[in-house]
């Protein structure tokens, strides 16, 4: 699993945004990214599929980069 040991391209996603009286989906998409509670936090891999889920709700995450 050598893939796996390092930490190199992470994301830390924040949620600053309510999903009440957004589409079923931006909330799908906030719980996929593991975002339940206003102002949680996840580290995640910096991959295209999470990217793109990032886009969708783009204006109710904040994303920072992990220089690690």
């Amino acid at each position: 699993m050598a893939g796996k040991d390092s930490k190199a391209g992470t994301i830390t996603v924040t949620q600053i945004g309510s999903p009440i009286r957004r589409p079923g989906d931006q909330r799908a998409t906030l719980v996929g990214l593991g975002l339940t509670k206003m102002h949680s936090k996840r580290v995640l891999e910096d991959t295209p599929a999470v990217r793109g889920m990032i886009r969708k709700v783009q204006h109710l995450v904040r994303v920072e980069a992990d220089n690690s």
